[in-house]
């Protein structure tokens, strides 16, 4: 089953182009260790929310661009494997300087609950982070399939819901901290593909119009405690292959 690193960081604005560049490097290191794939997304729409957002999870500054990215291998285990060798790799000390304050990234290992649509490259993304009860993971799932069924009529591409199996907690910054998660609930991280900004937003439009006047649905965890945004690719390795 494919297993996903997925991590949130807050980027100076003005090192974009030292970003990227850290990113490709670091892809072909993560490749030689058996990592298939690597996105990694530039926040061009991220909303500041009341609760929570992504700007506070990552405890970006003013002049800081959020990133969403994942690097995805082909189980768990290969994954687990190669973080352990990359330790002990010298390749990894020459990598670049990390033109970001490390400290502050959220970082965690998931497995997808629910997948749909092809593993193909998209203009852009709307990426996501929230914690679920552990026991609603069923729930979750067939309201990730209702979600599918309106995004997809409107020109989604894809759509990746991934459920938190190693996810660490930090001294400063984690994904329980992002979504202020409380005992018993699981991180999840997930991302919808769409061919562009202009789509993305056509069919939130729709969606919205469609829905008003109607109640909410009944959701199985807190979507108080969402946090999402959009964004553009500015490194993908399958794009690039």
């Amino acid at each position: 089953m494919p297993y996903y690193t997925g991590s949130i960081v807050a980027v100076p604005t003005a090192r974009k182009q030292d970003y990227i560049a850290h990113a490709a490097a670091s892809w072909q290191v993560f490749h030689k260790y058996g990592a298939e794939r690597m996105v990694e997304t530039w926040g061009v729409d991220v909303p500041h929310g009341k609760l929570t957002d992504l700007h506070r999870a990552v405890e970006a500054k003013e002049d800081e661009t959020v990133v969403f990215s994942w690097i995805a291998w082909p189980d768990r285990a290969a994954s687990d494997a190669a973080w352990q060798k990359m330790e002990q790799d010298s390749a990894m000390a020459a990598l670049p300087e990390m033109p970001f304050d490390g400290s502050r990234m959220i970082y965690g290992g998931f497995k997808p609950v629910y997948a749909q649509g092809e593993p193909v490259s998209g203009g852009y993304y709307q990426g996501f982070a929230l914690a679920v009860p552990e026991g609603n993971q069923t729930p979750y799932v067939a309201m990730a399939d209702e979600g599918w069924q309106m995004f997809a009529k409107r020109g989604a591409l894809a759509m990746v819901e991934a459920w938190g199996e190693d996810v660490p907690h930090g001294k400063r910054t984690d994904f329980y901290r992002a979504a202020q998660a409380v005992e018993g609930e699981v991180p999840v991280f997930s991302w919808i593909a769409w061919p562009d900004r202009d789509t993305c937003d056509a069919a939130s439009k729709a969606m919205e119009a469609e829905m008003e006047g109607a109640g909410m649905p009944e959701m199985p965890f807190d979507g108080k405690r969402m946090i999402w945004g959009g964004f553009e690719p500015v490194f993908d390795s399958g794009a690039s292959s």
